[in-house]
């Protein structure tokens, strides 16, 4: 076992492609274990100096943000990756037909927060705080730059940038702690992070002797991007409401403090949703190329890429379970107690979104963009009618509840109901049930 296992060790260290994702991911792994440990460090001293009622109101600020910036992003993502890595030559017009189309998508966002703060019950400080952190969207236009870089699999660069960008708002948030800042300095602090972050990625492009992106724009190119994409952005609008619109209901139904206890748990429980994006995101070219030189080998990397998803959540959400109530005490405090129950549930939704991610993959090199907008269309909407049932009844545990059951609904159940998906549904039940459904297969 041990010689089997040193010659697959040294096949690997000498396998030019393996070492390139490893290093490629690695990066990304390094900074999101920063940004996690930035989260539980400083994110959860500032929540402990702001208390649960100040804390919840900075939360529904950006829950409500993050409820629209999907639009700005228009769902773009995986598909510009895509045309890059298949379609080098044409780097800049897609990066720059990309940019323009976020940067017109971040206004029309500015538009739709300020008519869907009428609708809601804020005073003049809450919109105050929504418009700061909105203004920001603004300036994600330049992560265009990002997909350049995950096209060439070089994510160091971007790595550093928000390492960088990662370290700035860390110390300016410690130094609003220490001279007791009010909460509209840390308000600020996300704006500031945007713009950061922009200049980083920027200067980053050019250190690479690239020319500027932003000058290139071919309409038949938005059109081509629109026209594939436009269900991945209401799919992305979806994909926030199920995952954020519980924090505005409970604003609504239970009062800010209730969303500061529900965001303490939920965000112990989102902080590792970055590890399925990093791998999927490291290994996304490797999976594209794959199909290129046979649709087998491509189903075995995304099987293996699912197999491994599905087995990071659950080694996590087994611990995270037994031990909730004392890792809310200890890193929150005693003000955050009743947050324990609730991440013990909400841990467990971390599985069907680890396979979300994973899945999103084979919808993304299939073009099945409307069969992802359908089917976290119903994930968002029974997220909604859940919550409408179980928070008057059992509060922000009843919230959690809903999350892990829309999970369940949006990235499992749904595949089962859809004849095209079958190759999908196969790689799930084999990711979930490896020894019954490989003994399934063999039997047929």
């Amino acid at each position: 076992m041990l010689a089997r296992l040193k010659n697959l060790t040294n096949r690997a260290l000498n396998h030019q492609g393996f070492m390139r994702y490893f290093a490629n991911t690695s990066w990304m792994f390094g900074e999101q274990v920063l940004r996690m440990a930035s989260g539980l460090l400083v994110g959860i001293w500032v929540a402990r100096y702001l208390g649960p009622e100040q804390f919840g109101l900075f939360s529904y600020a950006l829950a409500f943000v993050s409820i629209f910036s999907g639009l700005a992003k228009l769902g773009l993502d995986g598909i510009v990756v895509r045309y890059l890595v298949n379609h080098p030559n044409q780097r800049d017009v897609y990066l720059g037909t990309a940019f323009w189309l976020k940067f017109v998508g971040a206004f029309v966002m500015l538009g739709i927060v300020a008519l869907a703060t009428l609708f809601t019950s804020n005073d003049h400080t809450t919109n105050l705080y929504v418009f700061i952190i909105a203004s920001g969207i603004i300036f994600q236009s330049f992560e265009v730059v990002d997909f350049y870089f995950q096209s060439k699999v070089l994510s160091k660069f971007v790595s550093i940038c928000k390492i960088t960008q990662l370290a700035v708002s860390s110390a300016l948030k410690i130094y609003f702690v220490l001279t007791g800042a009010d909460l509209i300095w840390f308000v600020i602090v996300t704006l500031i992070d945007q713009v950061m972050l922009s200049l980083a990625l920027l200067v980053a492009y050019r250190f690479q002797k690239n020319p500027s992106f932003y000058r290139f724009y071919d309409i038949n190119i938005a059109k081509e991007l629109l026209k594939i994409s436009w269900p991945l952005i209401l799919s992305g609008l979806a994909i926030i409401v199920y995952m954020r619109i519980d924090q505005l209901m409970i604003k609504e139904l239970l009062g800010a403090k209730e969303v500061g206890l529900f965001t303490a748990a939920v965000r112990l429980s989102e902080v590792w949703y970055f590890v399925p994006v990093i791998i999927t995101s490291s290994l996304f070219p490797a999976i594209v190329s794959a199909k290129k030189v046979s649709r087998m080998l491509y189903l075995q990397r995304l099987q293996k890429l699912s197999t491994l998803m599905t087995w990071l959540a659950v080694a996590l959400a087994l611990p995270v379970t037994f031990f909730a109530d004392s890792i809310i005490n200890l890193l929150y405090g005693f003000s955050y107690q009743q947050a324990g129950f609730v991440l013990a549930i909400h841990i467990w939704s971390t599985i069907f979104v680890f396979l979300g991610v994973s899945s999103g993959v084979f919808f993304t090199v299939e073009n099945y963009t409307k069969k992802s907008l359908y089917r976290t269309l119903i994930g968002a909407v029974s997220n909604v009618l859940l919550n409408i049932v179980l928070i008057p009844h059992y509060g922000i545990s009843g919230a959690a509840i809903s999350t892990v059951i829309s999970q369940f609904i949006a990235n499992f159940l749904y595949d089962f109901f859809d004849e095209s998906l079958k190759e999908l549904v196969v790689i799930k039940l084999n990711s979930l049930f490896p020894i019954y459904y490989i003994k399934l297969l063999k039997a047929n």
